[in-house]
């Protein structure tokens, strides 16, 4: 047996982590239960991946002759985590740092509960002010989100608990599962490629947990916040894509018209802050992939182990916290239809 499969092997996606992907590695290597590294280099351009060698010479970098996004950034590290036998991979972002008993708390909720396919860790910000996510959960709106962003009480979700999806910061796979359902879908690029790969392991049969003893601290936005319209072009790409691939078809329609309407009002809302091209491409590339995406869906869908009752009871029923637009023109239409009806 590979005397490595025993360990958890974590996988950083580095794209010009300069410093903080340097502080990333020492948190991990002060766990208390070590696990065997992996940094995927993104076509760097800072040298970080060299300084990591310099540095952290038992660390193992993979390089990518040019940046393939989030998804192109942890899947050669989860094959390499294939290769070494090993039963738990955790993508680790490079701008995060982990306590020291991150690992050792989620590999023990996988240990103990062998119906789950992912442990999530509770994310909170850099300054440990606020929260950044304890969990990511999808919607009737077609729109995924992350509870407790921006909430300053750090204890308010401190239950041990199923959720629906766990953030790629920094949540451990179990190797079984993902190899059951496949690895992280590279169409996306950036954004909501965790919750795609959370929706297919519910689809299949698998939990997802979320363990709040296991903390993370993450620098919000820090490689996206770099290049103007990218999280438009990515939002408005990605949303119909993780919709159309895992919704089942009884209830492809409730939630299709909210996604519409929802990303509607994204594209208004992008032209008037002067992105308005980076929303069009978006829009065009999502109709190009889901012509694409067709065969996949037919075996994501003709494969699940669930009901879609289950699904969409797991499914919140109501906006994502922060969709204030939209929940002022839903209100407006139901004061409008009471005053019709009453």
């Amino acid at each position: 047996m590979n005397k490595l499969a025993a360990q958890p092997v974590v996988v950083i996606p580095n794209l010009n982590g300069g410093d903080e992907l340097l502080e990333a590695i020492k948190s991990l290597v002060g766990q208390t239960v070590q696990p065997y590294i992996i940094v995927v280099d993104n076509a760097s351009t800072d040298l970080s991946a060299n300084r990591v060698a310099e540095q952290y010479p038992d660390v193992e970098i993979i390089r990518n002759s040019k940046n393939l996004g989030y998804a192109g950034g942890v899947n050669p590290g989860f094959k390499r985590a294939f290769e070494l036998g090993a039963k738990y991979v955790a993508p680790f972002n490079d701008d995060a740092v982990a306590d020291k008993d991150w690992l050792e708390k989620l590999v023990a909720c996988l240990e103990n509960n062998p119906a789950v396919g992912v442990a999530a860790a509770k994310v909170v910000t850099a300054d440990k002010e606020r929260l950044d996510s304890t969990g990511d959960y999808y919607t009737v709106w077609g729109l995924p989100y992350p509870r407790g962003r921006r909430e300053y009480d750090l204890t308010k979700y401190d239950k041990q608990t199923d959720i629906f999806a766990a953030s790629g910061a920094a949540s451990l796979y179990r190797v079984k599962a993902l190899k059951e359902v496949g690895l992280l879908d590279q169409a996306f690029f950036a954004y909501y490629e965790d919750v795609d790969l959370s929706f297919r392991l519910q689809l299949a049969g698998w939990k997802v947990a979320y363990v709040p003893d296991s903390v993370v601290y993450h620098y919000i936005g820090m490689t996206s916040g770099r290049v103007k319209g990218f999280t438009t072009y990515q939002t408005m790409k990605n949303l119909p894509l993780l919709w159309f691939k895992n919704v089942p078809r009884k209830y492809l329609w409730a939630t299709g018209w909210r996604l519409f309407l929802a990303q509607t009002m994204f594209f208004g809302r992008a032209v008037q802050r002067g992105n308005g091209w980076p929303a069009l491409k978006g829009a065009a590339m999502a109709a190009w992939l889901l012509t694409k995406k067709v065969p996949e869906r037919k075996q994501i869908q003709n494969s699940k182990k669930v009901t879609d009752e289950y699904i969409w009871d797991m499914i919140v029923h109501d906006l994502p916290p922060n969709a204030h637009a939209l929940r002022a023109l839903r209100n407006k239409w139901w004061k409008l239809t009471r005053r019709k009806h009453g």
